[in-house]
Order: C-alpha cells, then structure tokens, then sequence
C-alpha cells in the first residue's frame, strides 16, 4: 500500500520526521509519496530520498496559491528537482480560485499550470492536480492541453466526476471521506480501480490528531464500508493502482 500525497516536508515533522517514516514501514506500507510545493522544501525532500531509497519517492511543483512569488529561480529550482528520479511526478499543480481573486493572478495561475502540464509530457511522469474553488476550470485546462496521466487530488467536486471517470484519470480519497458527504459520493461512485489514498498528513487527522502516512488504513476502510466491498479487497486494488499510476516496482 502507498500513501499517494502526502507532506512529510512540513515543519510539523521536524522533531520526529524519522520516528514517522519508520511506523509506516512497520505499519506494511510499501511506500510513500510527499510532495515538494515550494523550493524551500527541497533540500528536506531530497534529503528523505536519499536517505529512503525505494521507500520514499517525490513529486514536485509550486503550488498555486504562490502564484505572486513565482519567478524564474523558482521554476529553474523545482524543474531540477523534476529531473530526479525518485521525483515520480509533476504536482501538485493545478489551480486555486480561493488562494487568488483577481483575474490577473487566476490568468497566471493557468499559465503556470499549462507549463507544468507540458514538462510532465517532457519528462512523462503523470500529474496530481490540486484544484480548489475551480473544478470545472481546472478540468477545462486538463483537457484543452490533452493531458493523460492524473490524479486529482483532494477532489470532491460531484458535479464533475463523470468528467474524471470519462477521461480515465485517477481520484485521490483522503480522511475528509469520514465527515464529507461529497467524499462519501466519490468513493462510492468513483471504480475502485481508479482511486488512490492519499493522507494529505500532516494536514486532514481525524478527531483534530496531526495525521500521518497511515491513516491510509482508516480511508481504506472508510472506503470498503461506502463501497460494501471488503477492507483487503480495497487495500489490495488501491496498492496496485498506485503502483501503475506512478510506475513503481516495489
């Protein structure tokens, strides 16, 4: 099992980061993806893969709530970090109507996007996609530049689903599927074979906990009570999902 999106560069980490790392292997997580949203934060993800060969992998982007920070050390910075090959994905990019209200800063955020959309066709590693208070925008985008492999992230537009499930793309189901009734939808609806788990950690514990890589579990079994499909039935599908979605051989 694979806890698809995670953090574990956040400062919420810097006392036991290791302590973490190891209760997932011992928890039988096969591995861990965190993601690298800023270029302050990859000297911490370069150190966890290096020091967790095959165990911890990336993806990396800048996020889009920093849209007016954007420059071009910034992007020279983060495509390196792409160039890795533990870096198994492009993300999480996408758009953020809620970060910005101008249409300025929302014109820009589409054009970053629309960069990143093309460097994952570059180097063809797959895209997780974070879209807040624009769904419907940021599937128009994904689908005017034609692009395949992706994974929504922290995705509970209803209304669009048919849109994900149709282009054959991936959803990632976190904890909120415990207390959202959106959430409870998509997990229901969404086939099993296109849905990932994903923590979102440290952000999204359940009952106010810091969260970590394996709350994976509680959302696998979240899941198998929405779908009335057993608990291995959905660890075991959702394991391989991740797998071929990001190419891993573990």
């Amino acid at each position: 099992m694979i806890d698809c999106h995670t953090h574990l560069e956040q400062k919420a980490y810097d006392l036991d980061r290791d302590e973490v790392i190891l209760r997932s292997e011992n928890a039988g997580l096969k591995a861990i993806v965190t993601c690298c949203a800023h270029p302050d934060d990859i000297d911490v993800t370069i150190k966890m893969l290096e020091k967790y060969p095959n165990f911890i992998f990336a993806t990396a982007s800048i996020h889009p709530e920093y849209i007016e920070r954007m420059n071009d050390e910034w992007w020279s910075r983060i495509l390196a970090l792409l160039k890795n090959p533990s870096v198994i994905g492009v993300g999480e990019t996408g758009l953020d109507f809620k970060a910005v209200e101008t249409e300025e800063l929302r014109n820009r955020q589409v054009e970053l996007f629309k960069r990143f959309i093309d460097i994952a066709e570059e180097l063809s590693k797959p895209l997780v996609i974070h879209a807040r208070g624009a769904f419907k925008e940021t599937i128009d985008v994904l689908e005017s530049n034609r692009a395949k492999r992706v994974a929504m992230h922290f995705f509970s537009a209803v209304d669009q689903l048919n849109r994900v499930i149709n282009n054959n793309w991936y959803i990632m189901v976190n904890t909120t599927v415990y207390r959202s009734n959106n959430m409870k939808k998509i997990a229901r609806d969404m086939p099993i074979e296109r849905i990932l788990l994903e923590t979102d950690a440290p952000w999204l514990g359940l009952e106010g906990r810091r969260n970590e890589p394996i709350a994976i579990k509680e959302v696998a079994e979240k899941i198998a009570e929405v779908k009335k499909c057993s608990f291995p039935d959905v660890w075991d599908r959702c394991g391989k999902n991740a797998a071929q979605f990001f190419e891993l051989v573990i």
